[in-house]
């Protein structure tokens, strides 16, 4: 039994920072199973997330300078944790920081330049997972329900709150995977206002009250109504969410609780709309699992049918770095990594580019 042993990499749309997981991977009886060992989260420095929050708006050479060194500092990072923890590793798979992502044209950019990273670290990289979904008509993304599938299958659905919502679940012998919505990024930018990075445990959410004016205006956003396979990303948030928070004139307590209420109803009518069955678990991961008003008011709208179920804390803080870490095995050994069904790619791909250290 072959155990591969990387290092997954994760940047999300929450700015929050760098998540490093040391993943051992192994088949068992046709089944994928995982360990994550050692683990660490890098918070970025006020500087490096001004650079990254604003890097969508940056020409192209200044972008290309900004990946080239961002993929020398994700190097740094890995090498160091690798040092630190004495690891022995076949790779490093890293999802990179997504700057741009218009599949509708073409688009999706994840800066974290590769051969920088190899370089750097001196291992083995696999990055990149997106691009090869795109050409082939896909959206991208999401990326995780291939975790979800091999990892996590005796869940109903499977839902990540990281800066966007995400969900994935089996229909007629297919997985099938889409972003719902915002979920922490506006949590985090209404919190920003008064100098927090979030709102720990949802607690100024819960002192809070439902904006009913703010709250009709992000339901009535158009990308609720359309089918999937779709996904969103920084680029939505800023031009379509960004405007409804920054007008609503209220308390942060009531906006923060209207931006869960809101999130809860847009999740809730997407496991209802697709359950087949009466009892169904919902798995959660992400940060927003770790935020109790969500997690309260989620179960609240789901009702008694739906049980939500959140794993330990290093699974929900990690699981898309591991799952980042199956998809790098996946990709050596030339498997499907990426799923059709998912994107809406015309077929499953095996996704990620190799680069070697010089």
């Amino acid at each position: 039994m072959k155990i591969h042993r990387i290092v997954g990499l994760m940047s999300g749309t929450s700015l929050d920072g760098l998540d490093l997981a040391h993943c051992h991977i192994w088949q068992q009886e046709d089944r994928w199973k995982f360990e994550i060992r050692e683990t660490q989260s890098i918070s970025y420095t006020p500087e490096m997330k001004s650079k990254l929050k604003d890097s969508i708006h940056l020409p192209a050479e200044e972008l290309l300078v900004l990946h080239n060194g961002y993929g020398t500092w994700l190097g740094e990072q890995a090498q160091s944790f690798i040092n630190e923890f004495n690891l022995d590793i076949d790779a490093i798979a890293s999802h990179g920081h997504t700057t741009h992502h218009r599949p509708e044209i073409g688009l999706t950019f994840q800066i974290g330049s590769g051969q920088h990273l190899a370089n750097a670290s001196g291992h083995k990289v696999i990055c990149d997972f997106r691009t090869n979904d795109v050409s082939i008509g896909g959206q991208g993304a999401p990326l995780v329900p291939i975790g979800d599938r091999l990892f996590f299958g005796q869940y109903d659905f499977c839902l990540n709150l990281g800066g966007i919502s995400n969900i994935s679940f089996e229909k007629n012998g297919e997985r099938i995977a889409y972003d719902i919505g915002q979920a922490n990024m506006v949590l985090n930018h209404v919190t920003q206002k008064i100098g927090l990075n979030y709102d720990a445990e949802g607690e100024m959410a819960r002192a809070g009250a439902v904006n009913p004016g703010m709250l009709q205006k992000l339901n009535a956003l158009e990308y609720y109504q359309l089918p999937y396979p779709k996904s969103t990303g920084y680029e939505w948030f800023i031009e379509e969410i960004v405007p409804i928070i920054d007008a609503t004139e209220d308390s942060i307590e009531n906006l923060l609780h209207t931006a869960i209420h809101h999130n809860c109803h847009q999740i809730a009518n997407q496991i209802h709309v697709n359950k087949t069955k009466k009892d169904n678990t919902l798995f959660v991961t992400g940060g927003g699992a770790l935020n109790t008003f969500f997690m309260e008011e989620l179960q609240v709208q789901l009702g008694h049918d739906i049980k939500v179920v959140i794993p330990p804390k290093k699974l929900v803080e990690f699981k898309e770095a591991l799952v980042f870490s199956l998809m790098g095995v996946l990709r050596l050994r030339n498997e499907a990594n990426v799923l059709g069904s998912v994107t809406g790619a015309m077929r499953d791909s095996s996704g990620g580019v190799l680069y070697m250290p010089n």
